[in-house]
């Protein structure tokens, strides 16, 4: 699934809330240097930023009961320690079709921490309450989600970010050649490479709903 993120695993700037340098990395061989960090990047996979609740079996406009969605996703990172720590805070936005009576919706979300673009490293579900009071028809609340990742893990060898870093003079004879095309840095940087995966824990009907609406 594509994923939304906030920031890229190399971005031009740390994640808010870094507190290192991070690493130089020459980024696709064209004379820039990207600044990488130990921490992950944060996003929401796609179709899983939103939900709806239905009433009954029906399925159309009309069954909606409550319609929610993810917003305002914003991450703070400690990487000053062995463990790194990220954590996502982001905005319920809810709203319910009927309005009479108060009452509170429980919907269930997920954080995954994905390492190489496909190896789940660890997953935790939490729950955000959305109140509504009498006659109220839009509500929102405020969640987190979290996750520590070992630095060593998230850390580039030191003889892979020499090659990457190593000065290449013309006449050299890998001076035309990428050095993040090799595939030894390739596998070194997926394997570095961590990402925070924030979404609401869906069925697969709902997951199909949002996926084909």
């Amino acid at each position: 699934a594509r994923i939304r993120f906030l920031a890229t695993a190399v971005a031009i700037a740390a994640l808010a809330g870094c507190k290192s340098s991070g690493e130089l990395v020459v980024n696709q061989g064209v004379g820039i240097t990207a600044l990488r960090t130990a921490c992950p990047a944060v996003g929401i996979p796609d179709y899983t930023g939103d939900v709806t609740l239905f009433r009954g079996a029906g399925r159309n406009a009309e069954d909606i009961d409550v319609i929610a969605a993810m917003t305002n996703m914003r991450s703070q990172c400690d990487d000053t320690g062995e463990r790194v720590y990220s954590q996502a805070t982001f905005d319920v936005m809810a709203r319910r079709s009927d309005t009479r009576g108060a009452r509170t919706v429980e919907l269930p979300y997920f954080s995954a921490v994905m390492r190489g673009g496909s190896s789940v490293v660890s997953k935790r579900l939490g729950t955000v309450r959305i109140s509504f009071a009498d006659g109220q028809e839009r509500a929102q609340a405020v969640a987190t989600a979290g996750a520590y990742i070992d630095r060593s893990e998230a850390t580039l060898p030191p003889d892979i970010v020499r090659q990457i870093n190593r000065k290449r003079r013309a006449g050299d004879e890998d001076a035309a050649i990428d050095p993040l095309t090799l595939p030894e840095v390739r596998a070194a940087l997926a394997r570095a490479n961590f990402e925070l995966l924030v979404g609401f824990q869906l069925s697969e009907a709902q997951l199909a709903y949002n996926a084909t609406r």
